[in-house]
C-alpha cells in the first residue's frame, strides 16, 4: 500500500484555524485533532512546523531570515523589481501577507498544480537553516524561492512567516503539551498532561515525546535526562517570612545561600564539559574558565551538576552583582579579556545525574550529601553552596542576616526528602529576599530617544505573560543610565538587541518580538486603561537585563493581581 503524501496545504488549515481565535482551549482542540492524524505519517519532527521551527527547543540555531532576505526570495520567485516589492510592503505593512498576494497572482496565471508537500517545506527549511558560508545568500534564496515556486497563496504565507519567526498564531509550549495528551490520551488528558510535562522537561523536543506518546504510556515513562543536552531545571517560589518557607518545605530543612549570579546547568561527560543556561542556551564557549574548572577539580566521569555561576572583582576579591556579569554571557569576542576582568565562581548547589545513573527521583539529602563528596572547596573557583539544615526559626533567620550582610540576595530553603523536579512551585524549594516591588518583564516595544541619544531605543514597554499572550503593564524609561555606569547595559547594546526584533515601526515607536526579558522595580501598581493588562507600574526602573532568563520565566497577569491585592491589604511585596 502506497503512503499518502501529507500536504502542506493540512497544516495551512491549522495556521489559518489557529490564527482565527485567541481562547486557549480552542487552539488544544484544533492542534489535538490535528495530531491525529500527523501521528499516523510517521514523521514525528513535523509536529515543530506547529510553533514555526524545524528543530527541538533545545538546538539553538534559527531559521534567521531577515525581512530583508524574504523580499529579495519573493522578487526573485515572481520576477518582481525590489523597488516594487518594497513600495509594496510599506503599504500592506506584512512580510507574509506580501508572499501571499504575489503567489496568489502567479497561481492564477498558471497552469503548475502539483501540491506542495509537508516534506518538501521541512526539508528546504532545514536545508536553509544549515547553509553558511561563501554562497550562503544565494544558496537560502534558491531554496526559498523553490517553496515559495509551488505554494499557494496561504502556503507562501505561512512559508514566509516561518522563515522569519512571525507565525503568529500564538501556541505556547503548554498548549502543544496538552494537545498531545487530549489526541492520544482523552480519557486520561489531566494525568496524561502532567506525565508529558515532566517528559518533556527532560526532553525538551516535542518530536521525542510525541514520538513517544503515540506508542503509549510505558514509552513516556522510558524518557529520562539526556547526558550533553539541556534541560529545564527546577524553581523555587517567592516567600518573605521564614514560618512561610517551613510551612512549604517542612522541617527541618536545608537552608542555604541565595546567590546574585546565573544559573548553568554543567554537564560533564568524560573531559568534554558543556554548559546552558536555564533558558536552554549553551554558553560553553563564553566560560572556557568554568569548563577548565569542572575538568581540573571534578574527578568523576559522567555528571550533571546544577550551580550558580557569581562573578567577582579580581582586586577586591568581593562579588559583583549579575548585571555586571550578564557581560560574559552576551560576548561572543574578547573572552580572554572578559576572563580576566570579570572571573567567577561556580557554587554547586544540585546533582541531578551521576555515572550512569539519573538522581532526580533520589531526595535531596541524598544528593547533597553526594555533592559534598564529589564537588571540593576551591575559592573564587568552585565549591559545595553554603548551607545549613536546622527546624527552628531563629537558627534560620540568623543564616539569613549573615546572608545579606555577606553581600549575598538572600537565602533557599530546601525540602529534604524533595526529589528534584522541574518547573515552579513544587512546593519543594523557596527563596525569600527582602521585600522589593520587583518584577521580571519581557520587552514588546520601545521608543527612539532624541538628543545625544537620537537613534537609540531608549524607552521601553514591558508586558507580562497571560498564557499565550504578552499584556503590557507599563513604559520603563529610567535604570539604563545607573547599569551603564556600573558596567552592566548600554542604550546601545539594548538598541542591538532589540533592532533585530523590530516587527513594526510608526514614528519613533516601535513594536518588537517579545524575547528581551528585564527586572524592574517599581513603587506600586494600580489599575490603568493604558495599557491591555489594565494595569500600569508607577515609577518602574531596569535593575538587570536577564538574558538567562526564559519567556515562562516572566512574571504572569495573575502575579500582577496578586500584587495589586497585597498592596491593598497593606502587605509586604513579593521578595
Amino acid at each position: 500500500m502506497v503512503k499518502r503524501e501529507m500536504h502542506y496545504s493540512e497544516f495551512v488549515d491549522v495556521y489559518e484555524g489557529l490564527f482565527a481565535t485567541t481562547k486557549r482551549l480552542e487552539k488544544e482542540a484544533i492542534i489535538a485533532e490535528f495530531l491525529k492524524k500527523l501521528a499516523r505519517e510517521g514523521e514525528p519532527d513535523w509536529i515543530y512546523l506547529l510553533r514555526g521551527k524545524v528543530t527541538p527547543d533545545y538546538d539553538d540555531r534559527i531559521l534567521g531570515i531577515s525581512e530583508k532576505l524574504a523580499m529579495k526570495s519573493i522578487g526573485k520567485t515572481f520576477g518582481i523589481k525590489d523597488e516594487e516589492i518594497a513600495k509594496r510592503y510599506r503599504k500592506i505593512g506584512d512580510i507574509g501577507e506580501l508572499a501571499e498576494e504575489f503567489a496568489e497572482k502567479k497561481r492564477q496565471t498558471s497552469l503548475f498544480s502539483k501540491k506542495l508537500s509537508v516534506d518538501k517545506v521541512f526539508s528546504n527549511l532545514r536545508k536553509v537553516m544549515g547553509i553558511e558560508g561563501k554562497g550562503a545568500v544565494s544558496g537560502k534564496i534558491a531554496l526559498i524561492s523553490e517553496l515559495l515556486g509551488q505554494a499557494s497563496g496561504k502556503e507562501a504565507k505561512y512559508i514566509v512567516r516561518t522563515l522569519v519567526g512571525q507565525l503568529r498564531v500564538g501556541v505556547a509550549d503548554a498548549t502543544v503539551r496538552d494537545a498531545i495528551a487530549t489526541a492520544l490520551f482523552p480519557d486520561e488528558k489531566y494525568e496524561m498532561a502532567k506525565k508529558i510535562e515532566i517528559a518533556y522537561d527532560m526532553a525538551n523536543d516535542f518530536a521525542v515525546i510525541f514520538d513517544a506518546a503515540s506508542k503509549g504510556k510505558k514509552e513516556l515513562d522510558k524518557i529520562d535526562i539526556v547526558l550533553g543536552r539541556p534541560m529545564n531545571v527546577m524553581l523555587p517560589v517567592k516567600v518573605t517570612e521564614i514560618g512561610e518557607a517551613f510551612r512549604i518545605c517542612g522541617k527541618p530543612a536545608a537552608i542555604e545561600h541565595k546567590y546574585d549570579g546565573f544559573r548553568v546547568v554543567i554537564n560533564k561527560v568524560g573531559n568534554d564539559v558543556k554548559l546552558f543556561t536555564r533558558r536552554l542556551e549553551n554558553v560553553t564557549n563564553q566560560f572556557p574558565d568554568v569548563v577548565a574548572t569542572v575538568r581540573k577539580f571534578i574527578k568523576v566521569k559522567d555528571v550533571i551538576l546544577d550551580s550558580e555561576v557569581v562573578g567577582y572583582d579580581p582586586k577586591t576579591k568581593r562579588q559583583k552583582p549579575f548585571e555586571a556579569i550578564s557581560q560574559r554571557i552576551k560576548r561572543k569576542y574578547d573572552i580572554e579579556k572578559l576572563e580576566r576582568e570579570l572571573p567567577v565562581e561556580v557554587n554547586v548547589f544540585d546533582v541531578i545525574y551521576y555515572n550512569g545513573e539519573s538522581l532526580m527521583q533520589k531526595p535531596f539529602h541524598e544528593r547533597r550529601k553526594l555533592l559534598e563528596k564529589i564537588i571540593p572547596h576551591e575559592k573564587w573557583k568552585i565549591r559545595p553552596s553554603m548551607q545549613i539544615v536546622t527546624d527552628k526559626e531563629e537558627v534560620a533567620l540568623k543564616f539569613y542576616n549573615e546572608a545579606l550582610k555577606s553581600g549575598e540576595e538572600g537565602i533557599m530553603i530546601k525540602k529534604l526528602d524533595a526529589p528534584y523536579q522541574q518547573g515552579r512551585r513544587v512546593g519543594y524549594i523557596v527563596k525569600m529576599k527582602p521585600a522589593a516591588n520587583d518584577l521580571d518583564l519581557v520587552i514588546t516595544g520601545a521608543e527612539y530617544g532624541s538628543g545625544k541619544r537620537g537613534g537609540l531605543l531608549t524607552s521601553y514597554i514591558v508586558a507580562c505573560r497571560d498564557g499565550d499572550k504578552y499584556l503590557e503593564v507599563g513604559k520603563v524609561s529610567s535604570g539604563l543610565k545607573e547599569l551603564e555606569q556600573e558596567g552592566g547595559t548600554t542604550y546601545e547594546e539594548m538598541t542591538a538587541l532589540l533592532k533585530p526584533l523590530i516587527v513594526s515601526e510608526k514614528g519613533k515607536v516601535v513594536k518588537v518580538k517579545p524575547r528581551i526579558i528585564v527586572s524592574v522595580t517599581y513603587q506600586n501598581i494600580q489599575g490603568s486603561p493604558s495599557y491591555d493588562s489594565g494595569y500600569a507600574m508607577r515609577f518602574p526602573r531596569i535593575t538587570a537585563y536577564r538574558p538567562d532568563y526564559h519567556l515562562k520565566d516572566i512574571a504572569t497577569l495573575g502575579d500582577i493581581k496578586v500584587e495589586v491585592e497585597k498592596a491593598k491589604k497593606g502587605m509586604s511585596h513579593l521578595g
